[in-house]
């Protein structure tokens, strides 16, 4: 009897002696000194609670093991206020490594919204993800990792870090394990799994956004500075309702995670644990003895392992890298090894070709910036190329371009190709594109003074190309987007992946039709070939978008579409073409300047060929040593021209509104009537439009006889190149009625 109460007696004191270690003074905040206690945590897998109160998470007793703990309750945060997203954690935790001190694979501090992980993976993934839901941004999972296993395919940085996770194993930041000594002033290397109690704090500011993490064994007080202090809004990983407690994760190579104390507070800051009430770490029993053959045998064999998993991981890496950054490089191209670069270069210049680092979106294809290992940026153009015909030329074009030199020309330093892509290594303009800052909202705005100076870099970059360097060198894509702007906002014309080059005197013999719809010269949808003319009326189109800030073709309503020339030319027959202006200039502008450009990009833009400007005319006039031949608007809206071909054998050059009246009078509601039939049909009916002009044009050829008996030859012409155009295609037919 005397034994039994005795017996009673020390377990009522063993009892009574835990009380004050745990409290829970609301159910946000709550305090461990030992987790023998009420609450009890809500455990899953091998967590288990020793009897002196220990929380052990995982044992290096077996692999592959995955365990969490968490608090009970729920923790109450208020979503819509930035303020309730704070809280303050500190927790004492202890990582035991196994076989020659040994880490696998680590712990985590974790606030989710759920305490079911089993669904999730040992090993690398910590019991927390899995491969089907890691990165997802409906996890709302944030973790502290304390990583004892280098992953290199989750980016690990070592094998002794601590990071921040959000959604995903792959950490937002992490640094390498370490206190801030603030008697040396610096940071002190720490090992997570020495086996040694080490104290983490982690407290968040919702108000400012602020998330830090403070290292330091328990023998030293809290450091003044954080290991890591990341800025993350929280707001949308945290719902109303967050579990927070502990997971932990083995692999191949195992570990015991012990957690000795932890306190919580939601809203201010966590109560410091007494170090003096936590349990005390469990003694490590030394190894069996062993034979030395023994030893000698675990030895050879880890050594032969560890040497078969490096040549297995060297091949996959070559393999791997070989596939990454291949190239085609023919023989043919040592030549021009100073202008070719490596792709493996440009990969790492770009950071893989990220979509954060493009800086311009074209039809032909993106450009990325990057910076080269020497500190230089540069602009990366991938354009696709399949075919290898022609790729000798092309290449040997783009090198000798290359050496073109000319202040407002983007200098064209060099090329790579690989299968499917060719890319083109510009140097990089900070300032970005011309029409970036003409057509979207961006800080910078350009005055006139600037707008005027762009045009005539740009003129002056274009004369370079046509007839002062060693060639002509056709651009072909003159436009605000292939514009780019240097720190002083000085125009320079870039993007050379169109362009051609060719002797003087001579002609370019590709009828490749490239370009851009609406810089397009009319003769050059019809036949294909580009010529500096052509180039001429893309600059003049260029020239009009500058100055009224409108672009080549503008949408208005559902299915109206307004052409800047037609637009500014009926500006100019109202006898208004200022209105035309860019009203962002608000009228501060040079009337003189303004006029003459509009009137020059107009007469450069002009449909016949040979009545527009050469590009030295065109500086001329612009540095006011000619002055701009008075034309009336009639004379720029009405150019009929024709090649001389099989159907048509003499040219119309200009006819103005008046002439062309007065000839087609008695056709007017024919003629009309047959261009409405062109003009209605899109691009998804080009055969149908066909059809019903063929049609047309048999109504049309008796009309003409009788048209040709009153002497009135030339509305066969007018006729005969409706009729061609329609058969190339509606969209290159634009003639004006009166």
């Amino acid at each position: 009897m005397a034994a039994s109460l005795i017996s009673l007696y020390f377990w009522i004191v063993f009892n009574v002696s835990f009380i004050p270690f745990a409290s829970t003074e609301d159910e946000n905040q709550f305090i461990y000194h030992n987790f023998y206690v009420e609450p009890r945590l809500h455990r899953q897998g091998e967590a288990s609670i020793r009897h002196n109160g220990l929380l052990q998470l995982t044992s290096s007793d077996h692999q592959l093991l995955k365990s969490n703990a968490f608090y009970p309750s729920p923790i109450k945060f208020n979503t819509s206020c930035p303020r309730s997203h704070s809280f303050s954690t500190t927790f004492v935790f202890a990582i035991v490594g196994g076989v020659l001190n040994s880490g696998g694979n680590g712990m985590a501090f974790v606030i989710s919204p759920s305490t079911d992980f089993s669904n999730a993976l040992d090993g690398p993934f910590l019991g927390i993800f899995n491969l089907s839901n890691n990165g997802l941004a409906t996890n709302h999972i944030l973790a502290i990792e304390l990583d004892t296993v280098q992953s290199t395919g989750f980016n690990d940085r070592d094998g002794n870090h601590v990071g921040i996770d959000v959604n995903s194993i792959i950490s937002n930041v992490s640094a390498p394990a370490a206190f801030f000594s603030d008697i040396d002033g610096k940071h002190k290397s720490l090992s997570l799994k020495g086996g040694n109690p080490i104290q983490i704090w982690i407290e968040y500011d919702g108000a400012e956004k602020l998330l830090n993490v403070t290292l330091a064994p328990i023998t030293i007080p809290r450091p003044k500075r954080p290991l890591l202090s990341a800025t993350l809004d929280l707001s949308p990983i945290l719902l109303n309702s967050m579990y927070v407690g502990f997971s932990a994760a083995t692999g191949a190579l195992v570990s015991d995670h012990y957690i000795l104390g932890w306190s919580f507070n939601k809203g201010g800051q966590a109560k410091s644990l007494d170090i003096s009430k936590l349990p005390s770490m469990p003694v490590r029993s030394p190894p069996a003895a062993k034979s030395i053959l023994e030893r000698r045998l675990i030895s050879i064999v880890l050594i032969l392992a560890v040497v078969v998993v490096l040549i297995t991981i060297l091949a996959a890496v070559y393999f791997v890298k070989r596939e990454k950054y291949g190239e085609i490089n023919e023989d043919w191209e040592r030549e021009y090894g100073p202008q070719r670069f490596l792709y493996k270069n440009l990969y790492k210049a770009t950071k893989g070709f990220k979509d954060k680092e493009v800086i311009g979106n074209g039809g032909f294809g993106k450009v990325y910036r990057g910076v080269l290992s020497s500190n230089e940026e540069i602009a990366v153009k991938k354009v696709s190329h399949d075919s290898k015909q022609g790729m000798k030329e092309f290449i040997a074009e783009i090198v000798s371009m290359g050496r073109l030199r000319h202040r407002n020309l983007v200098k064209l330093r060099g090329y790579c190709r690989r299968k499917g892509e060719f890319l083109l290594v510009y140097d990089y303009m900070p300032n970005g594109s011309l029409d970036k800052i003409l057509h979207r909202r961006t800080k910078l705005s350009l005055n006139w003074f600037q707008r005027f100076r762009i045009i005539r870099g740009v003129a002056s970059g274009l004369l370079y190309l046509h007839e002062d360097w060693e060639q002509v060198v056709l651009h072909r894509d003159i436009k605000p987007a292939n514009v780019l702007l240097d720190n002083d906002l000085n125009g320079k014309l870039g993007d050379f992946g169109l362009a051609r080059l060719y002797d003087h005197g001579s002609t370019l013999q590709t009828t490749k039709l490239v370009g851009t719809f609406g810089y397009i010269a009319p003769e050059l949808l019809r036949t294909g070939k580009a010529s500096t003319s052509t180039d001429v009326y893309s600059f003049g189109v260029f020239m009009l978008e500058v100055a009224c800030g409108r672009r080549s073709i503008e949408q208005e309503g559902l299915t109206e579409e307004v052409n800047l020339v037609d637009w500014v030319t009926g500006c100019w027959k109202r006898g208004a073409i200022l209105v035309s202006s860019d009203p962002r200039l608000e009228g501060l502008y040079a009337e003189d300047q303004m006029e003459l450009v509009l009137k020059l990009g107009l007469f450069c833009s002009h449909r016949n060929p040979a009545a527009r400007p050469s590009m030295r005319q065109v500086m001329q006039y612009l540095d006011g040593e000619v002055t701009l031949p008075d034309m009336p608007p009639e004379g720029v809206v009405i150019g009929l021209f024709s090649e001389t071909n099989g159907a048509l054998e003499s040219e119309i050059t200009v006819c103005t509104t008046m002439t062309l009246n007065a000839l087609l009078r008695r056709e007017r509601l024919m003629f009309v009537s047959y261009l409405a039939v062109l003009r209605d049909v899109d691009e998804m009916r080009i055969e149908e439009s066909q059809s019903l002009a063929r049609q047309s044009w048999k109504k049309r050829q008796r009309r003409v006889a009788a048209a040709n008996n009153l002497g009135l030859v030339i509305c066969q012409e007018v006729a005969t190149l409706a009729y061609t155009c329609s058969v190339a295609g509606s969209d290159q037919l634009d003639v004006t009625m009166a």
